[in-house]
């Protein structure tokens, strides 16, 4: 798409709120026109009068009403214009955040997450900043009209020196194009860097004290920051060089003007209150004329912030960046999900695996041909050495990777889009790192369910929860911090738990769920998972605890499955599985 093209979707997204924009902007720019007028008539009458009569007074009353009322116009443009801009900016970032969210969890977004910051932060307002520009663009046009119509009646040869500016600057806004738009792309690249740096270090900050590592973080940061510095200053400068050469472009060709004005007042052409409203229309054209210029290189550098946000896209139609959905800022919010009540269809009966593949593009490496089946209230752990593929085929089957090969059938029914199938009511998910936000203990696990006591009483119980909330200051509701900063790594992972045992769910899949439990809490949890009617689970596990609990137990290699069986079946044929229980291997 174009940027015109983009620009014409934002327009008509709130087509009310943009003409009420647009007409409020129209009339403050086309204002000046009236001053303007009164000036001529109080100039003239002043050459040839020989007192101030009242005629002179309602002039002066007319002058101040209409700079009062302009004042008005301002203030309430000033307001609407900001909820314009709002919209416009929630729009673009409510429909970048859509395409991220369903997107599998590997390419969610491309790139760095400073990246993609920069894109939802600095080049949504530079798209913002562009649609509420042309609205000044329209009160620009409007009262350039109309002010030249009145000058060309005064003097035509006076008038079209007022173009000549404008026609330079279109000129040297097309001379260096590729320029402004390469300077642009390069400076919000480097500001990306920058901050997804600064989200790596402060994630970072054990590792990077434990290595000792400060000194080259710092130096690698500083040589970030000084990328960022030079391509930022080069984007400036060249912003700052067309500015400059746009107002003394105006300036020179306003002093042309000024001179030949001079001139015709002297020969008689020009009366004084002819000249008065040129030199007042003159100031508004030259000012719209050179901001012009700058709204040019403006538009270019809103082309490249267009294309960056159309990259979080990531194959998605670029019609969906400006696709037009409720914002709900006002009245009542949409209410939160109700509790999740499996229908007989999600209930999970059989489910099975076919031919399930999916290699990473940068090394290679993944899954291939993977096939199983999982029965109702049936245990199932994956095992195997490290970087066998476990977790992959766990994000695979889910749809968090977006499988390359391979069927998946739930109940002998073909699932099409196991990225937005494999959530409650079908299955939960416990992720090997558990993600946590700086929030309540009690929110982190709800989220965005209600409120059941009961519900969450019996998640806190399975997930053995209740002598860790008794030591915490203020129960449920401690703050837990960033990423659980606050809890151990065994607290994070039962929090988690605790989070997917809240919602009712056929399947659940664990990974490494218990790599931070002791083997006491461990027994516990799964006792407490198993005592009343068993659910089935997929789960990846090296602890004993588990292997043993097992109905099937799949060990991969390289990526494929190397044996599967029951635990005395495995210990008995396979060597692969013998060389882990046994402690010789790494899982």
């Amino acid at each position: 798409m174009k940027t015109y093209q983009y620009l014409w979707r934002l327009f008509r997204y709130r087509p009310l709120l943009y003409t009420l924009n647009a007409v409020l902007w129209a009339i403050i720019h086309v204002a000046p026109l009236v001053p303007g007028l009164l000036a001529q008539q109080f100039f003239n009458r002043l050459q040839s009068a020989t007192q101030i009569s009242n005629a002179f007074w309602l002039i002066i009353v007319l002058l101040v009403a209409t700079e009062l009322g302009r004042v008005c116009l301002i203030l309430c443009g000033g307001t609407v214009d900001s909820l314009h801009r709002f919209s416009i900016n929630g729009l673009l970032k409510r429909n970048m955040l859509a395409r991220i969210l369903e997107r599998p969890g590997a390419h969610a977004v491309p790139g760095s997450p400073g990246e993609a910051i920069s894109r939802f932060r600095d080049d949504a307002r530079q798209a913002e900043d562009a649609v509420s520009w042309t609205l000044d663009s329209i009160g620009s046009i409007c009262f350039s009209i109309i002010a030249i119509v009145i000058m060309l009646r005064i003097s035509v040869t006076i008038t079209l020196f007022v173009f000549m500016p404008l026609v330079c600057m279109v000129a040297v806004t097309q001379a260096i194009h590729k320029r402004l738009e390469r300077y642009r792309r390069a400076s919000r690249e480097a500001t990306g860097a920058v901050t997804s740096a600064i989200g790596e270090i402060f994630s970072s900050v054990q590792g990077i004290k434990v290595a000792a590592a400060e000194t080259h973080v710092v130096e690698h940061f500083q040589g970030l920051n000084e990328q960022r510095r030079r391509t930022m200053l080069r984007d400036r400068t060249l912003e700052q060089l067309l500015d400059s050469i746009f107002g003394n472009t105006v300036g020179l060709g306003t002093g042309m003007i000024l001179i030949l004005a001079a001139q015709a007042l002297h020969t008689h052409q020009l009366s004084i209150g002819d000249l008065a409203l040129f030199i007042y229309y003159l100031t508004f054209v030259t000012e719209y004329t050179q901001w012009a210029g700058t709204f040019l290189a403006h538009y270019i550098q809103t082309g490249v912030a267009f294309q960056r946000m159309d990259t979080l896209l990531q194959g998605a139609p670029a019609e969906r960046l400006v696709a037009h959905h409720p914002l709900y800022l006002r009245g009542t919010l949409p209410a939160p999900s109700p509790n999740i009540v499996p229908s007989e269809q999600d209930q999970l009966t059989v489910l099975k695996v076919e031919g399930l593949s999916y290699r990473y593009p940068d090394s290679g490496r993944g899954i291939t041909g993977i096939g199983f089946q999982l029965r109702q209230g049936s245990l199932t752990v994956i095992t195997g050495r490290i970087a066998s593929g476990k977790t992959t085929l766990l994000q695979a089957l889910l749809g968090l990777l977006p499988g390359d090969e391979g069927e998946i059938y739930w109940n002998g029914q073909a699932v099409q889009d196991a990225a937005s199938f494999f959530v409650p009511p079908r299955s939960a998910y416990t992720a090997q790192i558990p993600r946590l936000f700086s929030a309540t203990l009690q929110e982190n696990i709800l989220l965005d369910q209600p409120h059941n006591p009961a519900r969450l009483q019996k998640a806190l119980h399975t997930a053995v929860m209740e002598p860790d909330i008794a030591t915490l200051e203020n129960g449920l509701e401690t703050i837990i911090g960033s990423r659980g900063v606050k809890l151990s790594g065994g607290q994070i992972q039962r929090t988690a738990a605790a989070r997917m045992f809240v919602r009712p769910a056929s399947l659940l899949v664990f990974d490494d769920l218990s790599s931070a439990l002791d083997i006491e809490t461990e027994h516990l949890l799964w006792e407490r998972l198993f005592q009343d009617q068993p659910p089935t689970c997929l789960v990846v596990s090296h602890r004993k605890t588990v292997l043993q609990r097992a109905d099937q137990i799949i060990v991969l290699k390289d990526g494929q499955i190397e044996a599967r069986g029951t635990l005395a079946e495995l210990l008995e044929n396979s060597e692969e599985f013998q060389y882990l229980w046994h402690g010789a291997g790494n899982f």
